[in-house]
């Protein structure tokens, strides 16, 4: 075989590992807090429930609003507008908790609204612009979609490690 044909079985093997690696699809839960646009990896949802009744609990940490019973087991809440440093807004019939699951540990996640499981092009997802260290830690990336952005969250690092001991505690108590 010439240099010039195994040339060309090179590049089209590159072309097509890379229109491979472009067409891998993300499925996230999308869901807003404030008037932005968040994503989840589908995978890490176990589910989404309705706001209820939250048991309070003393000493816990500020971001968790409490505890619910999720069917036998106890759940903290995390309020993520607490989390992010925004306003807290009183919980109408579009508020939603999305229960996911942290380093081994069941959360349960205040979100406004819950939109739409998306699909998105791995390609078109871009690491998190360069911001203050607190302002990107919890994002994974944004994706581009049309004529909007959707901050991709990385549930595994929501929590610090002592915060996440915090939350089983609670599951514990």
């Amino acid at each position: 075989m010439s240099q010039n044909a195994v040339a060309t079985l090179d590049e089209n093997e590159s072309a097509h590992d890379h229109k491979q690696a472009s067409s891998e699809l993300l499925q996230v839960v999308s869901f807003h807090i404030d008037q932005e646009e968040f994503g989840l990896d589908i995978l890490r949802v176990q589910e989404i429930i309705r706001v209820q009744r939250l048991t309070r609990v003393p000493n816990s940490p500020d971001f968790v609003d409490g505890v619910i019973n999720l069917r036998g087991k106890v759940i903290p809440i995390v309020a993520l507008r607490r989390r992010f440093g925004l306003q807290e807004l009183q919980h109408d019939n579009q508020t939603r908790i999305v229960v996911v699951e942290v380093k081994g540990t069941v959360l349960g996640l205040i979100v406004d609204s819950v939109s739409e499981v998306l699909r998105i092009p791995a390609d078109t997802v871009e690491p998190p612009p360069r911001l203050g260290k607190a302002e990107r830690e919890y994002v994974r990336g944004v994706g581009k979609l049309d004529n909007r952005l959707l901050i991709l969250l990385d549930v595994d690092r929501l929590l610090s490690d002592s915060e996440e001991a915090s939350c089983m505690e609670m599951t514990q108590a």
